[in-house]
């Protein structure tokens, strides 16, 4: 319990172990007609964390829900005029609307508006943003012996030294240093490493020697004085340890916690990369070739062994370029997934590398659930989408009306109707989204259930079959489509856990071929949540955890509560930009004011009580990115 803060705007600066960077939430209580308020704070990756934020008058206590390694620096306090001067300065079109919700007493939207202002920093701006946060990781000692190996080539010896030096200069002395030289070393190597000629594939037993753990690097990769033993804590139970880093070009790799699909996608998890002898010696690759293919044979094989892996959110290196370009990577990728026994296919698309899944023979029946009212427009175009420009087969439709009194709408329904594909339940209950989506589901006969908005729109043919084809994976739940706004703008690219304080959609409104950060938006890969407006999971699964809550989560948060708990029985949730649909968001619906706000925040509590700890830390988000902002902004 914070006691010693005054209304006004404050900043909490405080500390926390590098390997539990976990999110404090400030949970402020107000007058008894009021809800409390939560705020997920910055976590503190790189050891020190800043939080910006306005203490109402109003407030009567303020708590503080962090873990045992929190440690609170410093309160201090900032006055109104220099936050607004801030603002003014450095974002003067948002001082405007701040200054406008100010005097229409909005304080929330006030509040928000100079918070994303004054307290986020554009990635951009890393190398001064972390130098106000970053301290030594002061961590207690481990006897685990760490072996660095460094494939390298003959003009890589100015690299090499580099590299050399990091390693000596490391808080937990490495063992040694092997280099692998590809065509044999030098005349006159380095005398700080074992030198050996890399004459083809060899096993990654033997380079560990009589080490405890390899950790590979390549010639021109620095580590940070504490990265070894970061890492040698990190691995500690676990097969795989990878940290963040600098690339070349001095941008933040600010990576998330392991994430199978978008490794094999883009190979994220990169360097430094600490891997067991356990692992390497029970089910890892049973060679690794030179450098180019040796992050991706240990990738693949800790993906087909189901390995245990674990991240450190902090930058523990500034890392070069891989040289495997994306062609190269493909192909290699491809062969190693074929050797390994992984049902997937890649090839190069564009930019990125596609994993094709295999679709089940013969194809699975698809039940698309509809939940729709009244508004022709809408019903008409989603039911066209789905009946007439959509490639896959066999489908049938549900549609659950909640009611709808327009003669039009009734005279289409009966047009459908003579199409066999279609079934139609008109259920004239209280708005119960939820419990419209479980009715729906409970009268399919497919084997993949689709649950679709009646405000999406169709504009590729092959997005059903693309969602189809990761949902029939056995370790998937829930699928999601990328979904666009009707200006081409991000509306759905997956949901993060926290955003906005409960939960929210990544990159809204920015362009929609953005890439993302680390280009995770090119790729599908694992996510926490998606969103119910366009959501593919096999039908036994949907029943398998008791389908949407509709009682606890009637309008909202019933998608993001449903991965979530599909993630607690075993299922991750998967984002894939194969699937891109038109979305109108919520356009039947109409905007939450009024007892539609106070039925939201309602359920934006019950939200927050069930899933605190999920709130405080999604793994798909690093935790040094705000939550303030939609986008991949730094706080």
């Amino acid at each position: 319990m914070l006691s010693d803060c005054r209304p006004g705007w404050i900043v909490l600066s405080y500390g926390g172990k590098p390997l539990a960077a976990r999110r404090p939430i400030l949970r402020i209580l107000r007058g008894p007609e009021r809800a409390p308020e939560d705020f997920v704070l910055p976590g503190a990756s790189q050891g020190v964390a800043h939080w910006l934020g306005l203490i109402p008058p109003d407030a009567w206590e303020i708590r503080l829900c962090a873990g045992p390694d929190f440690v609170l620096n410093r309160v201090g306090i900032r006055r109104e005029v220099d936050v607004l001067a801030q603002c003014l300065l450095t974002r003067p079109l948002r001082f405007v609307g701040a200054f406008y919700d100010r005097v229409r007493g909005s304080e929330r939207r006030y509040r928000d508006t100079l918070r994303g202002a004054c307290a986020v920093t554009p990635m951009g701006q890393f190398p001064s943003w972390a130098a106000s946060r970053t301290r030594p990781a002061r961590l207690p000692p481990t006897d685990l012996r760490i072996r660095c190996l460094i494939p390298a080539r003959p003009d890589d010896a100015i690299a090499l030294a580099a590299t050399l030096d990091g390693i000596r200069a490391q808080t937990h002395r490495a063992v040694g240093a092997c280099v692998a030289w590809e065509g044999g070393p030098p005349d006159a190597p380095d005398a700080r490493a074992v030198h050996r000629t890399w004459n083809g594939p060899v096993s990654p037993v033997e380079l560990v020697a009589d080490a405890d753990a390899l950790c590979l690097l390549r010639p021109g990769d620095v580590l940070e004085p504490d990265a070894l033993a970061l890492l040698a804590q990190a691995i500690s139970g676990a097969d795989l340890a990878y940290g963040d880093a600098l690339g070349s070009d001095g941008r933040p790799q600010l990576k998330p916690d392991w994430s199978p699909d978008l490794a094999l996608a883009t190979g994220y998890a990169g360097r430094p990369l600490l891997a067991s002898r356990a692992f390497l010696a029970a089910s890892g690759p049973a060679a690794i070739g030179p450098q180019q293919e040796a992050l991706l044979a240990l990738e693949v094989a800790a993906i087909a062994a189901g390995a245990s892996v674990v991240h450190v959110p902090r930058i523990l290196a500034r890392t070069v370029e891989d040289p495997l370009d994306r062609t190269a990577r493909a192909r290699a990728l491809d062969g190693r997934l074929r050797a390994s026994g992984v049902p997937v296919r890649c090839a190069l698309r564009g930019d990125a590398i596609r994993l094709d899944w295999p679709l089940p023979q013969p194809v699975p029946k698809v039940s698309i659930v509809i939940p729709s009212r009244d508004r022709l427009d809408l019903i008409a175009r989603v039911c066209r989408g789905v009946l007439h420009e959509t490639a896959y087969e066999p489908v049938e439709l549900l549609i659950v009306d909640n009611g709808s009194t327009d003669a039009k709408v009734l005279s289409f329904y009966e047009d459908l109707r003579g199409d066999p594909r279609v079934r139609i339940r008109i259920d004239p209950q209280p708005f119960n989204f939820a419990a419209m989506v479980n009715a729906g589901v409970a009268a399919a006969s497919g084997t993949v259930v689709v649950l679709l908005n009646n405000d999406v729109a169709v504009l590729e043919p092959g997005w059903l079959e693309a969602m189809v084809r990761q949902a029939c994976r056995p370790e998937v739940g829930a699928v999601g489509a990328k979904l666009l706004y009707d200006d081409g703008t991000l509306q759905h690219a997956g949901v993060v856990v926290g955003l906005g304080g409960r939960a929210g959609h990544i990159l809204r409104r920015r362009p929609g071929d953005t890439p993302g950060h680390l280009g995770r938006l090119q790729v599908a890969h694992e996510v926490s949540a998606v969103t119910a407006a366009c959501l593919a999971v096999s039908r036994e699964k949907y029943l398998a955890v008791g389908g949407f809550d509709a009682e606890t989560f009637p309008v909202d948060f019933n998608d993001v509560d449903f991965c979530l708990r599909l993630g607690a029985a075993g299922w991750k949730t998967v984002w894939t930009p194969d699937a891109t649909l038109a979305h109108l968001e919520s356009v039947s619906r109409g905007p939450s004011v009024g007892a539609k706000r106070a039925r939201f925040e309602q359920e934006a509590g019950r939200f927050s009580d069930r899933w605190r700890d999920v709130i405080r830390y999604d793994p798909f988000y690093h935790p040094a990115l705000s939550l303030t902002t939609f986008g991949e902004d730094l706080e």
